[in-house]
């Protein structure tokens, strides 16, 4: 899929005379053809033709809500029942096809070896590395070799000119908390020491061997239970529930179940396919549920959830109330040792994201580029994120590179003037999937952390996270309302929904692009507590929020396709805890800004 962009997106509405001057727009229009898979100028195409139906519909966010709503949701289901049958019908195709070739070929083979020699010579030489297939067989089999041939072996080291040439640098997108007279610079005093605490686990977890795709059933269910089991102590602590009934018990009265959120079938999760899965403890069986009396509700697969109704018939179950998760104890309700001592002057963090590199080349002029902000601000703590070497880069999906992943990456940390960097006052953390077998004992303020993690950075907990779960999650999420407010902050119900379900990948099944270890995500993969900040990087619209007490922060990448991306900035500061053990949000000023 290429590159889509406010941009692109503006050039296709200018080809229709469709006035759009509100980047918001745009950006809802970017974040619409992401999440459904369609390019810019399909998009617009489907704008325009709905808005002729419409008498002219003006492009607003709400008319773009509407139209999400009326076109592109139907379009999705169509296209799905669409490609699962063109799925199966090219695949058995193409299985044909080879053994059609495969079958003449030893044909010719078969003649060769009982003609004469003049006569062999004739036909076909057989197939050898220096006589290859035929050109119609080369071009339905695709041979590993060609891949890897000394003829693909040149990357280009050329600058993306699209990068050299954005514009907006230095710009800021996103303002939370008192930013006006912000210094945004590191604390004056040099070689300011910074305390830093794992709190999940050893440095080294990420060098365990993992076996995501040797995991037996039983093992996956055994975590999700004892998932379920915990967070429903919590629940039924803190709402004072007797006990839980048995999900597929009849009853004439009222219930409480507890349970895991799944779907009917193998597709997208919706009002009427919702089943609540319960632990072994009652009953172990699945029961449809009936959301029709709920006047609000947000749910997605492997969300651990209470529920009230009725089950008369023990076939399906009328929910009548959905119990709201707790969150999990903040640090300093927990230790009051961190709530009695604040930070005479504030923490400077800067945080930034992968790719650091364009899509049209394997430059990393971004991420030079970030080093000169890093330079000049000198910030006390730098959190860098993955991917530092993208597996989806152009070059690498077409086999262009020579070198390994952590080769790409240790040479991008160790050499010149990233290296002469790390000689400045801050301190480093890298969080990338790729860096668990890269060793780099030279540079003494870096620190290689796993993905995900929870750290204690001067008394302040950080939650981080590469993973694009607001995306994942994003994609899978039911919800319903009364007021259209409620729709409109579905990035604030995933981040509550990660916050109370104390996961930093809720999500069940996940993606089939995340690999999951889920005996290691039990131990690693989880929230010991609720942090006061969460970075969580993603695709969609770059932002900063409060939810629930913990600030949020999406710093985007630091690079979009060919153009440059952003990266974001904090100013943290731990406060005195009062005479009632309350203590103010860490988090005085936030910034995201173009890079």
């Amino acid at each position: 899929m290429a590159l889509v962009n406010g941009e692109s997106i503006k050039s296709e509405l200018e080809m229709f005379d469709v006035p759009c001057q509100d980047d918001s727009v745009l950006d809802k229009m970017v974040e619409q053809c992401i999440c459904n898979r369609i390019q810019a100028d399909e998009m617009v195409l489907e704008w325009v033709a709905y808005s002729t139906t419409k008498n002219g519909l003006k492009l607003t966010l709400d008319t773009l809500e509407q139209f999400e709503h009326e076109v592109l949701n139907k379009r999705n289901k169509s296209k799905q029942i669409l490609r699962k049958e063109e799925t199966h019908n090219r695949t058995r195709d193409i299985h044909t096809l080879q053994d059609l070739i495969k079958a003449e070929e030893e044909e010719e083979n078969l003649l060769d070896a009982y003609s004469t020699p003049a006569k062999g010579s004739q036909k076909r030489a057989l197939t050898t590395p220096e006589n290859p297939h035929s050109k119609r067989s080369a071009a339905l089999l695709a041979s590993p070799g060609l891949l890897l041939s000394p003829a693909s072996f040149s990357p280009s080291a050329t600058p993306s000119q699209k990068y050299s040439q954005r514009g907006g640098k230095g710009e800021v997108v996103v303002t939370f908390g008192a930013v006006q007279g912000t210094r945004w610079a590191g604390r004056k005093a040099p070689g300011a020491g910074v305390q830093l605490e794992l709190l999940e686990g050893p440095e080294d977890s990420l060098r365990c061997s993992y076996k995501y795709m040797f995991q037996r059933l039983r093992d996956v269910r055994n975590v999700l239970t004892e998932k379920i089991e915990e967070l429903g102590d919590g629940l039924r602590s803190h709402f004072t529930i007797e006990e839980f009934s048995p999900v597929s018990l009849p009853a004439q009265d009222s219930i409480t179940v507890l349970g895991q959120v799944c779907c009917d079938s193998n597709g997208k999760l919706n009002a009427h396919s919702v089943l609540l899965e319960a632990g072994p403890e009652q009953g172990g069986q699945q029961v449809p549920v009936d959301l029709s009396e709920l006047k609000e509700y947000s749910l997605f697969p492997g969300q651990v959830v209470v529920m009230e109704g009725m089950n008369t018939t023990g076939r399906k179950l009328m929910a009548s109330k959905l119990y709201e998760v707790i969150l999990c104890p903040f640090l300093y309700t927990l230790h009051t040792h961190w709530s009695c001592h604040a930070i005479a002057e504030p923490m400077n963090i800067l945080v930034a994201c992968g790719p650091y590199t364009p899509s049209d080349s394997l430059t990393f002029d971004p991420l030079l580029d970030l080093i000169n902000v890093i330079v000049r601000d000198r910030p006390d703590v730098c959190l860098l994120l993955g991917p530092f070497v993208d597996s989806k880069h152009e070059q690498i999906e077409k086999a262009q590179v020579t070198e390994t992943f952590e080769a790409i990456f240790s040479r991008c940390i160790e050499t010149t003037p990233l290296s002469g960097c790390y000689q400045q006052d801050s301190n480093y953390y890298f969080n990338a999937h790729q860096s668990y077998s890269v060793f780099l004992p030279t540079l003494q303020r870096v620190t290689l952390v796993p993905d995900p993690c929870t750290l204690l950075i001067d008394g302040v907990t950080f939650g981080l996270t590469s993973t694009d779960i607001l995306f994942h999650m994003g994609a899978e999420e039911i919800s319903c309302s009364v007021g259209n407010e409620f729709e409109r902050k579905i990035f604030s119900r995933i981040l509550k929904h990660m916050l109370t379900q104390r996961s930093y990948y809720p999500l069940y099944p996940p993606v089939e692009e995340v690999n999951m270890d889920y005996e290691k995500f039990q131990s690693f993969g989880q929230m010991p507590l609720t942090p006061d900040v969460l970075i969580i990087p993603s695709e969609l619209r770059y932002f900063v929020k409060d939810v629930v007490g913990c600030v949020c922060v999406n710093p985007g990448r630091l690079t979009k396709g060919q153009v440059g991306g952003t990266y974001g900035r904090l100013l943290i500061q731990r406060s005195a805890a009062s005479d009632d053990g309350r203590r103010g949000c860490p988090c005085l000023a936030a910034q995201v800004v173009k890079i």
